[in-house]
């Protein structure tokens, strides 16, 4: 199907609806298409509300648009940058987050903001437009985007924060949170339940802060004190995140993450982490032994890729290990994670 057709006349149209109401086969992406056309007809056959077919139109119409910005760039590790759009130009946050986002670009990765003023306009000041996407929310009291990225072809504005927020976790490999007010508080618990949950695959979370600010600090105490001595939460939730003082030890951490970690896939009962180096024989077994609780059946062990991995040619040559994960805590895989990338610091 081709990517750039155009849909001017009914003929095109019934053309093109003919074409996947017809499909037979076993192809992905022509079944799914199939599936959005009958649930479109679906909404008409239930007679829903105007406002209900509205939003389902809306946030189709915003999905479709954002993931056809984002996916020349989904090869590129990013960093989702939230933080309060009050803080002035040259207050020591909004300084912070300029460096922050220029060290993040030159270790090769991009950031995504809410392309708004403050820490927003800081991170996209510091990284430059090139390597920023925007991804704005329509308010009543908000100003036009920032002016370094207001005519950048990767701005994208939303009408709903639910499918905006999805963008932000969807296409990060890693969050930095500055100091906020609401909806910077909003965007870390979102982040954390959908990390302690499994519904957001494993990544770094660095929460910044000046020496001395205690924004974070105080923060954390509240949820070592109120959260974890409540049972609220585990401890190994709180591997997630991790505080940070400067833009250097923030733009390391986020770095040294994917030393020797690269990514996950499920493929079955089969959990396959690929990485960047191969580790020794001990690491695996010491990793089998330590993480025993995150084992459905067997051992941790050193594969080659699968079959169903063929669809991600440039990663067949990466080193694996894999093991049947029981989905208990995505906090211990977390922390597996942490400690895939301490053993690789020793090879």
């Amino acid at each position: 199907m081709m990517g750039n057709m155009t849909l001017d006349t009914p003929e095109d149209i019934l053309k093109e609806v003919q074409a996947i109401s017809t499909f037979e086969g076993r192809d992905l992406r022509a079944w799914l298409y199939r599936e959005i056309l009958l649930n479109a007809l679906k909404c008409k056959q239930d007679e829903l509300d105007i406002l209900d077919i509205k939003l389902i139109n809306r946030a189709l119409v915003e999905f479709r648009h954002a993931a056809r910005v984002f996916k020349p760039y989904r090869k590129i590790r990013k960093v989702s940058i939230f933080g309060s759009a009050r803080v002035a130009e040259g207050e020591p946050h909004y300084e912070m987050a300029v460096r922050f986002g220029r060290l993040l670009a030159g270790q090769g990765f991009m950031v995504i903001t809410g392309a708004g003023e403050g820490i927003m306009r800081a991170a996209i000041e510091g990284a430059s437009a090139q390597a920023s996407f925007g991804v704005s929310i329509l308010l009543p009291m908000e100003r036009r985007p920032a002016a370094a990225i207001q005519d950048d072809p990767k701005l994208v504005t939303f009408r709903y924060f639910f499918t905006r927020k999805v963008f932000f976790v969807m296409e990060a490999d890693a969050f930095a949170l500055f100091p906020g007010g609401f909806g910077t508080h909003d965007e870390s618990f979102e982040v954390l339940t959908l990390l302690q949950t499994g519904k957001a695959p494993p990544m770094p979370l660095v929460l910044m802060e000046l020496p001395g600010d205690n924004y974070w600090e105080t923060w954390d105490g509240f949820i070592k004190r109120q959260l974890l001595a409540r049972g609220y939460v585990s401890p190994e939730d709180l591997s997630f995140y991790k505080i940070v003082h400067s833009p250097e030890e923030g733009a390391d951490w986020v770095k040294s993450y994917y030393s020797t970690y690269h990514s996950m896939r499920q493929v079955h009962d089969a959990l396959v982490i690929r990485l960047e180096k191969e580790l020794l024989d001990d690491h695996v077994g010491q990793l089998s032994e330590s993480f025993r609780d995150l084992l459905r059946a067997g051992d941790i062990h050193k594969t080659a890729p699968l079959p169903q991995e063929e669809d991600e040619a440039d990663l067949l040559l990466k080193p694996r290990i894999a093991f049947t994960y029981n989905k208990q805590s995505a906090g211990r895989l977390n922390e597996m994670v942490l400690a895939i990338n301490e053993m690789g610091r020793a090879l």
